[in-house]
């Protein structure tokens, strides 16, 4: 034993200083080349990544937006604080946007180097990993950037296998990018060719039986260090894929002509869509009272739009084609008319049942016509929204991609998503909250069944739930009070700007209470369908409006209405009036039912449907409901626009003129 121990010490002796030799230079070695910088080097111009030392653009030299910070401007005297943006806001530093996969949202200022098309046998999706990268090289990789697959299957309706667009992207600064595409047939060549010009070698038709070939041409122009200004707008930046006739996404353009051509209800067209420069997203103002105390505000319910150009549904019109572009051109009418300043989308917005497959596509054409008026714009999900495609989640950042949205995620621990709560100020420099609206997701379907085939039959509907009553009760409870009627500050550098509407009449009383609040989702609840409120000045129900149908509401519920309507109320004070802080709940869901219906107080009203591509009765016209907010949120009024610009049912829900309350 003994013997043995000595001769293991000496092992440890004979091996320790050849390691303490190996560990001390290892140490210095560190020191020298990691530790110790004595000069700043070529890092400052390049960055290390996996694009071995990438050129990158310097601060302010690029001819696309910078992205340093941008110092605070004083305002022009009499500017409106709503129009007062800090620029700061609007940069994102791209240099930190990841190049090795495919973010269409984000807005890249750096060019594609190379494109290409490649099949699988096996869909990435379904694989759950791409199988059919395009060969490459790390050198290659390191100058032109890895390929990136653009997660849309052109062959998603026909052909025998996927069939995908690759393209490499890069920050370098010597190397040249893309500027042009051309989709040509075979046997074609751009005109004039040149050197310049690159053909893919597979048709983007590939896989596609009885269907002539279409190739990909693509054109390469200077390094982005040899261009100008105007130049560095041109470079492609991103590519996408569309399908349908609908327009393309906020920014990109159209490559003609369709991969895929439209066969009227068989196939869908689609496209190959591209994006030049940087398209900065336009962010909707803070919402907002004009001067004169007034904020009105649109509902849209129950779009039902499809991938195609949609089917018409239930109208007199004859003869009705493109039911989705016949509802968009009569929803820009009503915009023309009512001019509101906030448009709300109660769901349903995508008719699901098979027909919007690829939500992308039917997203990027839904709110397009409020998007042209540069209108701000919320939304809920409705039932059929994610029956068929990407889920709501995913829905809801594509939303929040579009301009002048102002919808927002919500928190991701409780029932559903786009739960959440905006505010709209005065319009005076003390921006004071008059105005609450709360969105909330009603859900889709709690009970179905699969047939043989593995589709989904629902049979009963979902319901808003407790911990969305609780996160109701919550928020309502952080809304400070303010002194109402509001009347605006003056000064007498605003002159007569804030003057009293003329015929309004001064309160007699004021009292401390949180704003007025409107409610949006799509199901309504159980007790829309109740006995209404009597108005105590005529002896009549207090239900304006028709409803054709019977109850859309879920079967069950966890108690919204008396739990969290009735229980969130104006002022806490115990001596006050129970007076419910939301005054109006406004649903859609239901395509024939329209009424506004009192009950405990509180206005329960349905949008009624506004679309030709959604159910309805032949001679009940396609309708949208207004609201208008007046006297600085004090006065709530309602009314609809029909498809023939009739105006009905025009009633003051809450304020000077509006039935009394329960209690009174």
């Amino acid at each position: 034993m003994a013997l043995s121990c000595s001769r293991f010490f000496r092992f440890l002796r004979s091996i320790a200083e050849p390691a303490l030799a190996i560990v001390g230079f290892s140490c210095l070695l560190t020191f020298i080349f990691i530790l110790y910088q004595p000069t700043p080097g070529p890092g400052i111009s390049q960055k290390v990544g996996w694009q071995s030392w990438d050129s990158v653009n310097a601060v302010g030299d690029s001819g696309l937006p910078s992205t340093s910070p941008a110092e605070p401007q004083e305002p022009p005297s009499g500017t409106d604080w709503w129009n007062v943006s800090n620029p700061a806001d609007e940069l994102s530093d791209t240099s930190s946007y990841p190049l090795d996969y495919w973010a269409p949202f984000l807005p890249h200022n750096t060019g594609l180097s190379e494109i290409t098309i490649e099949r699988c046998m096996f869909s990435p999706e379904i694989a759950g990993v791409d199988l059919c990268t395009p060969e490459t090289t790390v050198e290659k990789d390191a100058v032109k950037g890895k390929w990136v697959r653009v997660e849309r299957d052109l062959n998603m309706q026909t052909g025998v296998w996927s069939l995908n667009v690759y393209y490499r992207r890069t920050r370098r600064l010597d190397v040249p990018l893309i500027t042009e595409f051309q989709l040509l047939p075979s046997g074609e060549e751009p005109s004039p060719r040149t050197d310049s010009w690159f053909k893919v070698k597979r048709s983007v038709r590939d896989g596609v039986m009885r269907t002539k070939p279409l190739y990909l041409w693509y054109k390469i122009g200077k390094a982005m260090n040899e261009m100008s200004v105007e130049e560095k707008q041109q470079i492609v930046t991103e590519v996408d894929v569309l399908f349908g006739e609908g327009r393309p996404w906020y920014g990109f353009e159209k490559l003609e002509p369709a991969i895929t051509p439209e066969k009227w209800g068989i196939i869908e067209s689609v496209y190959m869509t591209y994006r030049r420069g940087v398209k900065p997203v336009p962010h909707a103002p803070p919402l907002h009272f004009s001067q004169d105390g007034k904020f009105k505000i649109l509902q849209v319910a129950d779009l039902h739009f499809s991938v195609s150009r949609g089917q018409c549904r239930d109208t007199d019109i004859s003869p009705c084609e493109a039911s989705d572009n016949l509802t968009s051109t009569l929803l820009g009418h009503v915009l023309d008319a009512e001019k509101p300043d906030m448009v709300v989308f109660t769901g349903d917005q995508l008719n699901g049942q098979g027909t919007s497959w690829d939500p992308k596509s039917v997203l990027a054409k839904f709110a397009a016509e409020v998007i042209d008026r540069k209108i701000p714009w919320a939304a809920v999900f409705g039932n059929h929204d994610d029956e068929i495609g990407a889920v709501r989640a995913e829905q809801l950042k594509m939303m929040q991609s579009l301009p002048y949205s102002v919808v927002e995620r919500g928190p991701k621990d409780i029932h559903g998503v786009g739960n959440y709560v905006l505010k709209v100020k005065s319009g005076d420099s003390s921006a004071t909250h008059l105005l609450t609206l709360y969105f909330i997701d009603s859900g889709a379907y709690s009970q179905g069944y699969l047939d043989w085939f593995g589709y989904f039959f629902p049979t009963e509907y979902d319901w808003i739930h407790q911990d969305q009553i609780d996160w109701f009760l919550g928020e309502s409870a952080l809304i400070y009070p303010i002194e109402r009627p509001y009347t605006p500050q003056t000064s007498s550098d605003l002159g007569d700007i804030w003057q009293r509407q003329s015929g309004q009449v001064p309160p007699s009383t004021r009292k401390l209470a949180k704003p007025n609040a409107l409610m949006f989702f799509h199901i309504p609840l159980q007790e829309s369908y109740n006995t209404p409120d009597t108005d105590q000045r005529t002896g009549l129900p207090l239900d304006v409006g028709v409803s054709l149908e019977g109850s859309g509401a879920a079967k069950k519920s966890d108690g919204m209405f008396e739990k969290g309507l009735l229980a969130a109320l104006e002022t806490d004070h115990r001596a006050g009036p129970a007076i419910p802080e939301v005054k109006v709940v406004a649903n859609g869901h239901c395509h024939v039912t329209e009424d506004c219906k009192r009950i405990k107080d509180v206005w329960l009203c349905f949008g009624g449907g506004g679309s030709y591509s959604g159910y309805g009765r032949a001679g009940f016209d396609r309708r949208f409901r207004v609201y208008e907010i007046s006297d600085y949120g004090e006065t709530i009024r309602t009314y609809k626009r029909t498809e023939h610009d009739e105006i009905l049912n025009d009633y003051i829900l809450a304020g000077d003129g509006a039935a009394p309350y329960n209690w009174q």
